[in-house]
C-alpha cells in the first residue's frame, strides 16, 4: 500500500531559496522568479504544476506575518531539543515527485536520490508506464549525477562511484533514460583514477580497499591499451603519465615486482623495465640477492643498448666481481669513465661508487613501503647476502658459460626471458625523456651530468584540489654520475664479505677465457706475464641459460623434414590445440640452432616470431661472429602444458634437458654447459591470423 504522505528533509525557506531574514516582499519576489524558471529536463506537466502550488504554499505561509512568526517559533523550539531532530515538510503523495524535485533543486541531491530509489521500490513503486513512473526514474538518475558530483567533490571518491552505479542499476531495471545511464557510464570512468588514487593511499593495513585499488589501476592500464599505448580518450597521455608516477608512490615495493612483472611478461617493455627497478630494490633492502638476480636476468634479456652500467652494478650486488668489473670496463662510456677514474685508482672502488649512487638516485626512491639508505657495507655485511654468495661460488662449479650475456642482443638465453623494447619500440614510447647527453658546461672538477632531463607534469584531478606527491623519475637507463668524492673505502667494504675469500681468491695461470657473446671480452693476461685473467664462475638462474634448440623431436616425419630444410611454416588455426603450439615452439627452436651453428637468418622467420625475438637472435649470431664463436646446442622438450588461453594470448609452461658447448674458429671447446633441466613459460601473441612467439621467461 501507498504511503499517504511524504517527509521532505527541509523547511519553507530553504524549499523557496530565501534566508530567514527575508522580508515579505523579498519572499514574494523569489516566488516568481522559481515560477518563471521551471526545470527543461522533462518533467511532465502534472509534476510542473505540482511543483508551482508548493512553492507559492511556502510563499504564502512566509508572507503571513503571523504564521510566519508561529512557524519560525516551532522551528527555534525543534533546535534547542535534545537528539537528532531536524525540520521536515509534509507532502501528500499526490505531490511527491514534486517535492522530490523541490529537494534536489534545494541542494540535496543525495537525500533526494535515496528518497526516489525508495518510491521506486514495492509496494510504492508507481504502475508500469504511468508518468509518475517516467517522472520518478528521470529525478532518480538526475539526482544520482548530482549526488556523485557532491561526493566527487568532498573527495569521497569511492561514494561517487557507489552512488553512480546504484543509479545505473536502477535505470537499466527499468529500462528508461538511456541518455542519462551512458552518461552515468562516462562518470563511472572518469573516476577511475580518482578511486585509485583514493583507495591506494589508505594505510597498509586496508587491505580489501588496496586490492581494489589495484585491480581498478589494472583495469585502467588495460582500457587504454597497455603503458605504452594512448587509446583512451577520457585519458590523455600526458595525463596518464603524470598519474602513473605519483601512483608509484602509493605502491609498495612487492606491489610494484607483482605488478611490473605481470605485465611485462604480457609484453610491455616499459614495465619490464620497472620490474627490474623494483625487484633490486626489493632484493637490496631486504638483504635478498635472488631477487637482484631476477632484475639482471630482466635486464639481460631486455637487448636494450646502453645498460651495461647498469648490469655491472647488479653483477657487483650479486657478488660476482670479475663480471661485473669486466661490463663496466667494456660499457661504461667515456663520460663515465672519466668521472670513475676522478673517484680512485680503483676499479672496483670506482665501480662501487656508481653503484651507490644509481641505488641512491634510481633504484630505492617511489615505495610507500621502503626506506633503505644505499649502504653498500651493511649490504655486504648481512648475514644472509654473506651466505647467498658463499653458496652461489661454490654452486659456480656446474656451469661454464660467458661472464655477460649479449647487451645488445638477448644472447642465447632470449628464449627462456620476457621480450624487450627494441630501440625503435623505445624511440616511440613517449615519456617526456628526451636522449641522454653530458652537459658541457660543468666545472672541471664536476662529474658530466649524465642524467636525463624528463618533465614531470603535475597532474591535477580537474577541479579538485589535491595535494601533489613527490614523483619517482621513470627512464629508460639512466647513466646518471654521482657527486665527486673519493671512494677508497669501498675497497674495503666489499672485500669484507665472506671473509674476503670469494674477492681475494688465487688467480692461477690458465688459458685465455671464451670470448662472450655482447661483446664483453675477459682481460688477456699481458705478452710474458706470468698471470692471466680467472675462468669466471658461473652465477646464473636456469633463464640464463642458452634458448636455441636443437634436437627437439618434431610430431611427424613431415615435420622433421621441414624443420631440416629450414621451413617455416605459421601457424594460423584460430584456437590451435597443445600439440600445435609445441610444433611452432619446435619451429623457433630448431631454427635459432641453425642460425647459432652459423646458418643465415631465415628471411620469413618473422612468421612465427616477433620481430623482437627475431632481432636478438640475429643480434646474438652477430655477437658470436665477431667472437669468433659458433654453438651447438642440444635441448629436448620433456613437457608442455598451456597455462593461459585468450582469443589473443597462449602462455605455455614447458620442461626442457638443455646442454651446450661453444668452439672457436679452430674447432676447440671454448665453453660449455652440462645437461640440466629447465623450466620455462613461453608466451604467443595472435597477430592478425597468424601465431607467433612473443615472449619467454624462466618459471622458477
Amino acid at each position: 500500500m501507498r504511503h499517504c504522505r511524504l517527509d521532505l528533509p527541509l523547511d519553507h525557506f530553504r524549499l523557496l531559496g530565501v534566508s530567514p531574514a527575508s522580508d515579505a516582499q523579498t519572499v514574494l519576489r523569489t516566488l516568481a522568479g522559481r515560477l518563471d524558471r521551471s526545470p527543461e529536463q522533462g518533467f511532465t506537466a502534472d509534476t510542473l504544476l505540482a511543483r508551482a502550488e508548493l512553492l507559492r504554499s511556502s510563499a504564502d505561509l512566509l508572507s503571513d506575518g503571523e504564521r510566519r512568526a508561529a512557524y519560525e517559533a516551532d522551528l527555534t523550539a525543534l533546535t534547542k531539543s535534545e537528539g537528532t531532530v531536524v525540520a521536515a515538510l509534509e507532502v501528500p503523495s499526490s505531490r511527491e515527485v514534486a517535492g522530490l524535485l523541490l529537494l534536489l533543486e534545494a541542494g540535496q541531491p543525495t537525500d533526494c536520490f535515496e528518497l526516489a530509489c525508495r518510491s521506486l521500490q514495492p509496494p510504492q513503486a508507481p504502475a508500469l508506464g504511468s508518468s509518475r513512473e517516467a517522472d520518478l526514474t528521470l529525478l532518480a538518475g538526475l539526482a544520482c549525477l548530482a549526488a556523485a558530483d557532491e561526493a566527487k567533490l568532498s573527495r569521497h571518491f569511492e561514494s561517487a562511484a557507489g552512488i553512480l552505479r546504484q543509479g545505473l542499476q536502477l535505470l537499466q531495471r527499468m529500462g528508461q533514460q538511456p541518455d542519462l545511464r551512458e552518461r552515468m557510464h562516462r562518470e563511472l570512468e572518469r573516476l577511475t583514477p580518482y578511486r585509485v588514487l583514493d583507495l591506494l593511499s589508505r594505510d597498509l593495513v586496508a587491505k580489501e580497499e588496496r586490492a581494489e585499488g589495484l585491480a581498478l589501476l589494472e583495469q585502467l592500464v588495460q582500457r587504454r591499451g597497455g603503458l605504452e599505448s594512448n587509446s583512451d580518450p577520457e585519458f590523455s597521455s600526458e595525463e596518464f603519465q603524470a598519474f602513473f608516477r605519483q601512483i608509484r608512490g602509493f605502491l609498495t615495493v612487492q606491489e610494484q615486482v607483482d605488478l611490473f612483472s605481470r605485465w611485462g611478461d604480457a609484453g610491455s617493455n616499459a614495465a619490464d623495465f620497472l620490474a627490474t627497478t623494483a625487484l633490486t630494490a626489493s632484493g637490496f633492502a631486504q638483504r635478498k640477492p635472488e631477487r637482484i638476480g631476477a632484475a639482471r636476468d630482466r635486464l639481460q634479456a631486455s637487448g636494450r643498448s646502453g645498460i651495461e652500467p647498469l648490469l655491472a652494478n647488479l653483477h657487483l650486488l650479486l657478488g660476482d666481481v670479475d663480471t661485473a668489473l669486466d661490463t663496466f670496463e667494456h660499457g661504461a662510456n667515456k663520460d663515465l669513465k672519466t668521472w670513475a677514474a676522478r673517484q680512485s685508482d680503483d676499479p672496483l672502488a670506482q665501480l662501487c661508487a656508481y653503484c651507490r649512487d644509481w641505488l641512491d638516485r634510481d633504484v630505492l626512491p617511489g615505495y610507500r613501503d621502503l626506506d633503505a639508505d644505499p649502504d653498500l657495507e651493511a649490504y655486504f655485511s648481512d648475514r644472509d647476502v654473506v651466505a647467498w654468495v658463499e653458496r652461489e661460488d661454490r654452486r659456480s662449479g656446474r656451469r661454464v658459460e660467458a661472464p655477460v650475456a649479449s647487451v645488445s642482443g638477448a644472447g642465447a638465453a632470449a628464449d627462456f626471458l620476457p621480450s624487450s623494447p627494441s630501440s625503435a619500440e623505445l624511440d616511440s614510447f613517449d615519456w617526456s625523456l628526451p636522449p641522454v647527453r653530458p652537459r658541457l658546461s660543468e666545472p672541471d672538477d664536476a662529474a658530466p651530468d649524465l642524467e636525463a632531463e624528463e618533465t614531470l607534469l603535475s597532474w591535477r584531478l580537474p577541479q579538485l584540489n589535491l595535494p601533489q606527491f613527490s614523483l619517482p623519475s621513470f627512464s629508460w637507463p639512466r647513466l646518471s654520475l654521482p657527486a665527486p668524492r673519493l671512494l677508497a673505502s669501498a675497497v674495503v667494504l666489499v672485500l669484507a664479505v665472506a671473509g674476503g675469500a670469494w674477492l681475494l681468491r688465487p688467480r692461477p695461470a690458465t688459458a685465455p677465457p671464451a670470448p662472450t657473446r655482447g661483446g664483453v671480452v675477459p682481460a688477456q693476461p699481458a705478452p710474458g706475464g706470468s698471470g692471466a685473467s680467472p675462468a669466471l664462475p658461473a652465477r646464473s638462474s636456469s633463464a640464463d641459460s642458452p634458448g636455441a634448440i636443437q634436437g627437439t623431436k618434431p610430431n611427424s616425419q613431415a615435420q622433421l623434414a621441414a624443420q631440416r630444410n629450414g621451413t617455416i611454416t605459421p601457424l594460423t588455426v584460430a584456437e590451435p590445440s597443445e600439440i600445435q603450439i609445441r610444433s611452432l615452439l619446435e619451429s623457433w627452436l630448431a631454427t635459432k640452432t641453425r642460425v647459432l651453428a652459423g646458418a643465415g637468418l631465415p628471411a620469413n622467420l618473422e612468421a612465427i616470431a616477433r620481430e623482437g625475438m627475431v632481432e636478438r637472435l640475429a643480434n646474438e649470431r652477430r655477437q658470436d661472429a665477431a667472437s669468433g664463436v659458433l654453438q651447438t646446442i642440444e635441448v629436448s622438450i620433456a613437457d608442455l602444458a598451456i597455462s593461459e588461453r585468450t582469443p589473443g594470448r597462449i602462455a605455455v609452461i614447458t620442461r626442457l634437458r638443455y646442454s651446450d658447448s661453444q668452439r672457436d674458429a679452430a674447432g676447440n671447446v671454448v665453453g660449455s654447459t652440462p645437461t640440466t633441466t629447465l623450466r620455462n613459460v613461453y608466451v604467443f601473441g595472435r597477430d592478425g591470423d597468424r601465431w607467433r612467439l612473443a615472449a619467454s621467461h624462466s618459471a622458477d
